[in-house]
């Protein structure tokens, strides 16, 4: 007996990749930091962002390409920083410059490890072709498979996206890559067809419609531009919220400032929030008596409506586990089992080293059990959490990847069984928002 998230595929920059490889980073900022400057470097740890990636492509001179690359495998070979819990990435530079090449050889030569890979300036499938054979060669080392993240960046680009797109899933037939989102650059792009951006950017309102329509439709994470007056936070924040309304999951980042206000912009507000949890919570009412469409408030609700509710929820904790590790996460809402389920695929539940990761897991559990969405021990539930964490460490609670990539939680069922056998005390309420399946 296994449990199935029904909401596992609601949201294409959900914590769980389509390929059952790791678990996805949710970017809301993805914050650049030249490679050639060992002062930013060194900041590094004080960061935190979603997505911190070692900028070897626009963010570089010319002259200084080598003494980037230089940087980039030392600070990989060093290994990545304790105090840094998010995606450490790397962008090389295009294929039509010449470099990418020297790149991967440099770094595949020093045999360091990469987490996220973001190549610039894909223009057509032929690009992924010529970048595939180049990665193969050189990173046959690899283990398991990086991350990749392509760039829209020109009219081919945009004309081309969906092909593209379609292209880039398939190189992990090819070499150990997958892809995992797509970033709109909105320099190169205006650039490329003569025009100068404004402070609006209504000009590149069609372009960045059909950006993330295709993203959508291959339920990838669709990264907005970058905002480039760093200093006019307003203008950041009125930004973010266009972005946000036109469907983009994060926006890229150049200065520290715009980090935290990026973040917040793209995680749902509290009152959007209560605004799904009771809708979902409604929709979990009315759905026994068989009724599609319902009175809420003063709208008419239907299943869209719903969904969208439940998307609302479901990001709220897939960004607020994202780089979370110093601050409790605050589960606000309850749609029965979301949390639990979300809890289990924690990534991080297996290698908990720090008092500061255990308060904090152990702080999720005691949020859990207070919502009754796990069962209790002994009624404490700071005792309660405790024995969870236990059980999850002692790998009693387990999860698995199910053919059909989509995430199972193995065993639980079972042992939940045996739980209410021994306690006869059951508070969670597993049944509504997953299924049951032989």
């Amino acid at each position: 007996m296994v449990i199935l998230c029904r909401l596992a595929n609601l949201h294409g920059f959900c914590g769980f990749c389509r390929t059952g490889q790791k678990l996805s980073t949710y970017r809301r900022a993805l914050f650049y930091v030249p490679a050639n400057q060992e002062r930013k470097l060194r900041k590094i740890p004080q960061l935190v962002a979603d997505s911190i990636v070692l900028d070897c492509e626009d963010g570089v001179a010319e002259v200084s390409k080598n003494e980037a690359r230089n940087n980039v495998i030392a600070f990989l070979q060093s290994g990545k920083p304790s105090s840094v819990n998010c995606e450490l990435a790397w962008r090389v530079n295009s294929l039509q410059s010449g470099l990418l090449e020297e790149d991967l050889k440099a770094v595949a030569e020093a045999k360091v490890e990469l987490e996220t890979i973001l190549l610039p300036k894909v223009n057509s499938i032929n690009d992924l072709k010529e970048f595939s054979v180049l990665f193969r060669n050189y990173f046959q080392y690899v283990k398991k498979s990086i991350m990749l993240l392509i760039y829209v960046e020109s009219a081919q680009s945009l004309l081309n996206m969906a092909k593209i797109v379609n292209a880039a899933f398939n190189l992990s037939t090819f070499c150990p890559v997958y892809l995992d989102g797509v970033v709109f650059g909105s320099d190169d792009y205006c650039a490329d067809i003569g025009i100068q951006r404004s402070e609006d950017a209504m000009e590149l309102i069609y372009a960045r419609q059909r950006f993330v329509s295709v993203c959508k439709a291959f339920k990838l994470q669709a990264v907005d531009m970058v905002y480039n007056d760093y200093k006019n936070l307003n203008g950041l924040a009125a930004h973010c919220h266009e972005a946000k309304g036109l469907g983009f999951t994060g926006k890229q980042v150049i200065h520290p400032d715009q980090i935290k206000i990026v973040q917040d912009s793209f995680m749902p507000t509290a009152e959007e929030l209560e605004r799904a949890k009771e809708i979902v919570e409604e929709f979990e009412k009315q759905k026994t008596s068989g009724i599609g469409a319902f009175t809420f408030h003063t709208s008419m609700i239907d299943m869209p409506l719903v969904l969208q509710a439940m998307r609302t929820a479901q990001l709220s904790v897939e960004s607020s586990h994202v780089s979370k590790w110093n601050s409790p996460l605050q589960l606000q809402y309850n749609v029965d089992a979301m949390q639990f389920l979300y809890l289990l695929s924690f990534h991080h539940l297996r290698v908990i080293k720090s008092k500061q990761e255990k308060d904090c897991v152990l702080s999720i559990f005691k949020n859990v059990i207070n919502v009754g969405s796990l069962p209790c021990f002994t009624g404490s539930p700071d005792e309660d959490a405790r024995e969870w964490l236990r059980q999850v460490e002692e790998e009693k609670v387990l999860y698995a990847w199910s053919d059909e990539y989509e995430l199972r939680i193995v065993s639980v069922v079972a042992w939940m069984a045996r739980i209410e056998r021994r306690k006869q005390k059951i508070r969670a309420r597993y049944i509504g928002c997953i299924y049951g399946k032989l």
